[in-house]
Parts: C-alpha cells; structure tokens; sequence
C-alpha cells in the first residue's frame, strides 16, 4: 500500500469519526457556529503547536494566501451546513450524501481542470445520483421523512466540500505551503463559525459542555484536513478522494449498533449505491 493511500485510509476513518461527532453534537439545541469556531480554535491551536515543535516558520506567499482563503471558506460553509442538516436527519443518510462529494470533485476538475470525463465516471455519478434519491423518501415507519430544504442543504455542503478539495490542489500546485494553508482553514473556521453564530443564530454563548464537543471535533477536523492534504499532495487526487469519502461506512456502523438510527433495505441499497459510485470514481482515476 503506498503512502498516499495510507494517508487516505487515515482520512476516511477520522471523517467518519466527525460525522458521529456532529451528530451528537446536534441531537440537542445548541450554536452551529459556536461549534464550528471553537473547532477552529482546537485546530489552530494543534497547527501552532506543529510550527513551534519543527521550528517553522509559515510561508504566506501569493498562492498560499490566495488559494488557502477560498478552500477554508467553502470547507467553512460545508461544515456547518453538515451540522445543520444533521439536525434533520440520520447520519447515514447526512454523511452519505456529504461524502458524496467525489461527484462533485469529477465534474469541477471536468469543468476546471479540463480532466476528461469517461465511462467510469459517468457510471459514477449516476449512481451517486440514485443514492440521493433513495435516501430522501416521503417518510416511512422505517425511516422519518424530513423537509426537502435540508436535502438541498446537505447536496450544497457536498459541492462546498468538493470544491475545498479542488481548491487545494489547485494552491498545492500552484506553489502554496500546505501547512501554512492549513493555518489559515481554521480561521476561516473561527471567523465563519463565529459569525454565523452572532448573525444567523444569535447567540454566541460558549459553555464547557460545548467546548468538549469543540476539542474533540477540532482534534479530529485536523486530522481529517492533514491526512487528506498529505495525501493529494503526493498522489492522485480522482483516486485518494474517493477513498477519504467512504468515511459513511464508519458513521453508519456506529448509528446502527448504538441504536441511534434504524436500518433498511432501502437505506442499505441506497449506501450501495453511493459506494459503487466513489469505487467507479475511484477505478477511473486508475
């Protein structure tokens, strides 16, 4: 197994791990932004610590300052519309569809990056699409139903994070400094985060049950973002993506032995469905 894989394998555990987090995070009433701005401040305090045990210094050239800004942004609004729509729904079917973001990843590189799109990928992305149909339904006694605007927040949340990943190849090949871009992610974090919580929300209370959730979320969004980054930053991105976003697998394993959600053979068919379409995704980049 090569290292970028390694790395990938690391990123898809620790996504399907946040996912749980959020989750529980949302199961009570409590500040979307807050929780994402003291992640940002867990994650920036880890990225500090790093500069100062190797004796760095960061490096915000053009291309770092740039690119870093716009992918910490988008990954700032995919998150906390994750946690949003997790509010709403299982968390097989929120991460499910949030990790569908390789679809989005193929068509932007496709659009962007001139990549060639074959029949792999666009046996892909079907199947992606079929998942999302079958996870949003009319409500079962199986499965709650839940408003279509949430649906269309989770899809918007897959797309910002498709376009993170995008982004961040786009500042790596450009020259940025991965680890100085990865400074400036959580701040984007904690000014996003913050915000929302002042304009959108209203409250900007932080209390030290939140801050628990904070730290171990911040904790596992570094780990997530310093896996993935040291993996496309050697590899092949069309092929570690997919791999990264296989992290519902690890989110509805959990769900269902803790009893959080029931299972079904709709739900089942539909989680096949979205991993057919990262491993076609996945072959085309081979």
């Amino acid at each position: 197994m090569s290292p970028a894989v390694g790395y990938a394998l690391l990123s898809l555990l620790f996504a399907g791990c946040i996912d749980i987090t959020y989750k529980l995070y949302s199961k009570q009433a409590r500040s979307r932004g807050m929780f994402v701005c003291g992640m940002g401040v867990t994650w920036l305090i880890i990225q500090l610590g790093l500069f100062l045990i190797a004796g760095k210094s960061p490096v915000f050239n053009e291309a770092t300052v740039l690119w870093g800004l716009l992918a910490g942004i988008v990954l700032t609004a995919s998150n906390i519309l994750l946690v949003e729509c997790l509010t709403h729904m299982d968390v097989s079917v929120g991460s499910t569809i949030y990790r569908l973001n390789t679809i989005g990843v193929v068509i932007l590189s496709f659009l962007i990056l001139s990549e060639p799109l074959g029949v792999f990928k666009i046996s892909g992305i079907l199947f992606g699409i079929i998942a999302v149909l079958l996870l949003y339904q009319r409500g079962t006694d199986q499965i709650p139903t839940f408003p279509l605007i949430f649906l269309l927040l989770a899809i918007a949340a897959s797309v910002f994070r498709a376009l993170y990943g995008v982004l961040s190849k786009i500042g790596l090949k450009s020259g940025g400094d991965m680890d100085s871009m990865s400074l400036i992610f959580p701040l984007c974090w904690i000014i996003g985060g913050f915000l929302y919580a002042a304009l959108r929300e209203k409250r900007v209370r932080m209390t030290f049950d939140k801050a628990k959730y904070c730290a171990s979320g911040g904790v596992l969004a570094f780990l997530i973002v310093y896996t993935l980054m040291s993996a496309i930053e050697i590899g092949d991105v069309s092929i570690l993506i997919p791999i990264a976003n296989l992290g519902f697998v690890i989110a509805l394993s959990y769900s269902i032995v803790t009893g959080m959600e029931k299972f079904s053979a709709r739900k089942g068919f539909a989680i096949t469905c979205a991993g057919l379409s990262i491993f076609l995704l996945a072959q085309a980049g081979t």
